[in-house]
């Protein structure tokens, strides 16, 4: 459309003068790869392109386009600016285009493929790009002629040729193949030689180009050719192109020698010497002469005549067959016929001197005739021969027969001869008649056809024979019979739908129709199987699965033709054959287990189960560790897992194991399972003392410290868990001058001092502290020394010092710790002091008062005193707190520690 506008608005603008058409020509090989540049059009039609122009020049760029989109385009791709021309991603087969050398054109629009010109064997694919803008307007037609490259190989239009040349061929005979090789490339590439891989040293071939380029191949007789000695040649014959390198193709040759008359009939013997006696019948058989021609057909037709020198009456007594050579009696044989007869019997041949042989026949003169035979048939005969089914029941009759002698001189007597289930016997109360029956039933499928004589013989010892020929008849007696009764296949699992499993055979003795098996499956067969009825291949439809079913095992049948049909079964039994295609299963995907701590070394943690479905060595499992493998072992053929060290709750209180289960499959398939372990706690860990710190350390205590108030603390932790971590603190020794005067809390370890000290209470206490845990089955325990030191400063810290390296006597009180322990203070009854007040109000009503103030005032104050150590005994310390004594609300304790 854009081409029809410039057009027709051409001479109306100011550029028509400038347009014009040119003509570019490039050339590629075929089947080049996209991208592959052509030329560049700018370049070519030398037109200013985009870096020739100066950056502030006004003119707009360059433009090129394909006048049309036809075929020629998807071979090509132009770039707009640059008018480079490129291969397209569909590749060009020059073959595929221009399928004929000369003319042949594939139209698009105004792009075409086309062979025309420039040569017969050029292919040109033709394109139209306009240029534009209006300053540089052209059309210009594109030629791109492709070049044929080497890539199809010569190739026979038949893979089979027949030859045939005459035996009597002279040397140098030359014979066009009719069927030459072709090859789609072009001049070179084409055909250019042919050649035999084997001549037998009698042929060659040669090649002859017509005026259209055409090579046709023509086979040379080189040698002498003899069908007599060889019949056929059979040869490859092999055409090979001029590529680089050359390509060939081949065909099958097979050179017939066809038959030529070259050989005439040859008797094997010049004579042959025959007795007759004179009271033979017409009929009988004199001889038969036979010639040989080694040629074929009708150069092989041999005719039989007697020789113009065979007198007429000898003619007359011997008829020739001229096509068998057979010579009977065709006279009656009597006293006045000579005794002496030379036939001269010549073997003719077409174009060849007939062959001689002389048959001399002499006749023996008889006095008496011979005894005579006479049949009468009881069973179905036709033209001597008797027909019987088999399975005939015993003593069937076949035939009466007559013996009787013509002259009535002579006794004729009469025996059976040749084998078979027969009998001859004499027919009472008749003279002369004898009885042919069978003796048991025949069976045809042991032997068809028996031969049998009736020889007749007077007392002179004169016999004659009869002949008759017994056919026995087929019945449908025979069952079908397989080869196998089990037939054992196998076949892997997995197979390919419709897959072949075996030919079933089936023979049937009987003959025709009633012969004839047809083969089915039984009831019991499964329904994907399939039996074709004609030839018994045996057939599965679908895939088997050895983990759904390993073993089959069904009946087929082969039924004959007969009327009624027999059959017989045979059994299939078919085994699936284990692949590789299912993964180890484990029975849990995650595994836990709970193991004491201080498990012995390789001792069993647990069994990881895992089976897979497949058999064989395709089934066996092997396990190993994937992590942790420094650790922890796995017993591939049990699957107990095990911990090659003892392991430490402390140290670690769980492992997360991947455990992986590869089969002996090639290849081997694979799955995994996560195995925790947790360990549980058992009480291997005393309650380790962090504070004191020290057996030597020691707390300065003031007097004035009131009773409730805490004094220390005994802090220990125990690295166990449960309750072999729940610690109880005791103290089962003291020493000092009033020990009883502290006590520690058996949940906190806090040390409060019970009582007020006193003067004579100062000086050094030394509280030996066990701190015990719940662990089952014994409690481990640790002890530490809790030194108090009463006074108001410290003023001699190297007595104190020399004092602590005493070693302490204390005795060690065996008391096991309460965890609940009780108040041990009583708390004042707020009446405590009521029985006094009335006493003394009995004693004085009215004139003590001042001692009934008194002792009012006495009683509330112990009351306040109890009270106050009711607050005392409520105060605690944390278990894992530390003690900050200055925090109190009391006065402040110094600690030492050394």
């Amino acid at each position: 459309h854009l081409l029809l506008f410039l057009l027709f608005v051409g001479p109306f603008n100011c550029f028509a003068s400038y347009s014009r058409a040119t003509e570019l020509f490039y050339s590629l090989n075929e089947g080049l790869p996209a991208g592959v540049l052509i030329g560049s059009l700018a370049r070519d039609l030398r037109l200013p392109t985009a870096d020739d122009q100066h950056p502030a020049s006004l003119q707009p760029p360059l433009s090129f386009t394909l006048a049309s989109h036809g075929l020629g385009e998807q071979y090509v791709q132009l770039d707009n600016r640059s008018g480079e021309l490129h291969t397209s991603a569909v590749e060009i087969d020059r073959e595929a285009l221009c399928v004929e050398s000369s003319g042949a054109t594939i139209f698009g629009g105004s792009a075409a493929v086309s062979s025309s010109s420039p040569s017969p064997e050029s292919c040109l694919l033709l394109l139209d790009v306009l240029v534009l803008p209006q300053e540089y307007f052209r059309l210009v037609k594109v030629k791109i002629a492709i070049r044929d490259v080497n890539d199809n190989a010569p190739h026979f239009p038949v893979p089979h040729i027949r030859l045939s040349v005459p035996e009597n061929a002279p040397v140098n005979t030359r014979l066009a193949i009719e069927h030459p090789a072709l090859d789609p490339d072009m001049g070179t590439n084409g055909v250019q030689t042919y050649r035999l891989r084997d001549n037998y040293g009698v042929f060659t071939l040669d090649v002859e180009e017509n005026e259209n380029g055409e090579r046709t191949p023509y086979l040379i007789v080189m040698g002498a050719l003899d069908r007599e000695k060889q019949d056929e040649y059979v040869t490859v014959i092999i055409a090979e192109d001029g590529g680089t390198p050359p390509l060939v193709g081949s065909a099958t040759l097979t050179i017939g020698i066809s038959d030529i008359n070259d050989n005439c009939p040859q008797f094997n013997d010049s004579q042959l010497n025959v007795t007759l006696y004179g009271n033979s019948s017409l009929g009988t058989q004199v001889a038969t002469v036979h010639a040989v021609d080694m040629d074929l057909g009708s150069n092989a037709q041999i005719t039989y005549s007697y020789s113009q020198k065979v007198p007429q009456p000898s003619r007359e007594l011997f008829h020739l067959n001229e096509s068998t050579g057979a010579i009977t009696i065709s006279s009656k044989v009597d006293g006045d016929t000579p005794r002496l007869h030379r036939l001269i019997i010549l073997g003719n041949g077409p174009g060849c001197i007939p062959a001689v042989i002389t048959v001399l026949v002499t006749i023996i003169k008889v006095m008496m005739r011979p005894p005579e035979v006479v049949p009468r048939f009881i069973a179905n005969e036709v033209e001597g021969v008797v027909y019987l089914k088999e399975l005939e029941p015993i003593n069937t009759p076949i035939a009466f027969f007559s013996i009787k002698d013509p002259d009535e001189k002579y006794k004729v007597s009469c025996y059976l001869d040749g084998d078979g289930p027969f009998r001859l016997s004499p027919y009472k109360p008749y003279n002369n008649e004898y009885l042919l029956e069978t003796t048991k039933p025949l069976d045809f499928e042991t032997q068809q056809l028996y031969e049998i004589s009736i020889v007749a013989w007077n007392s002179e010892g004169f016999h004659v024979k009869k002949v008759v020929k017994v056919q026995v008849l087929d019945d449908n007696d025979n069952s079908p019979v397989f080869s196998e009764q089990l037939i054992e296949l196998s076949i892997e699992e997995n197979n390919v739908p419709n897959a072949f499993l075996t030919k079933l055979h089936a023979t049937d003795a009987d003959s025709g129709e009633r012969g004839q098996v047809s083969y089915f499956l039984g009831p019991d067969a499964p329904s994907y199987f399939a039996l074709d009825r004609t030839t018994g291949v045996l057939t599965v439809s679908t895939q088997l699965d050895r983990e759904e079913k390993e073993k089959y095992r069904y009946t087929v049948k082969a039924v004959d033709s007969g009327f009624p049909p027999r059959e017989s079964i045979a059994t299939v039994a078919i085994t699936v054959l284990d692949k590789n295609d299912n993964s180890p299963r484990f029975i849990n995907k995650d595994f836990s287990f709970f193991v004491p701590e201080n498990f012995p070394g390789f001792g069993e943690i647990g069994v990881i189960s895992v089976t897979d479905a497949d058999a064989g060595q395709n089934g066996w499992v092997a396990l190993s560790v994937l992590n942790g493998s420094d650790i922890f072992v796995i017993d591939t053929g049990k699957g107990v897992l095990r911990a090659k060290v003892s392991l430490d709750r402390e140290q670690q209180s769980s492992y997360v194991l991947w455990i992986e289960a590869v089969d002996g499959g090639d290849p081997a398939l694979s799955s995994t399972a996560k195995i925790t372990i947790l360990l549980l706690d058992i009480n291997d860990n005393p309650p380790l003392v962090l504070f004191p710190q020290s057996n030597m350390s020691y707390l300065l205590v003031l007097p004035s410290t009131l009773p409730g108030s805490p004094i220390t603390e005994v802090y220990a932790v125990d690295k166990d868990t449960g309750m072999n971590a729940v610690i109880a603190y005791s103290i089962i020794g003291r020493r000092g001058p009033r020990p009883e005067s502290f006590r520690i809390d058996p949940k906190t370890g806090n040390i409060t001092l019970e009582e007020s000290l006193m003067q004579n209470d100062y000086g050094l206490y030394r509280l030996l502290v066990k701190v015990s845990d719940h662990g089952y089955p014994e409690p481990l325990h640790s002890t530490v020394m809790v030194n108090l030191f009463v006074n108001d400063t410290v003023s001699n810290e190297s007595y104190i010092e020399s004092l602590l390296r005493k070693e302490p006597d204390i005795s060690v009180e065996e008391k096991q710790p309460q965890i609940s322990i009780e108040p041990t203070h009583k708390k004042m009854e707020s009446a405590s002091c009521m029985p006094t007040l009335v006493a003394l109000s009995i004693i004085s009503l009215g004139s003590i008062a001042l001692v009934t103030g008194m002792g009012i005032y006495i009683c509330l104050r112990k009351g306040k005193k109890h009270h106050r150590e009711d607050e005392n005994l409520e105060v605690q310390i944390p278990l894992n707190g530390r003690i900050n004594l200055h925090m109190l609300e009391k006065k402040p304790m110094e600690i030492s520690n050394i």
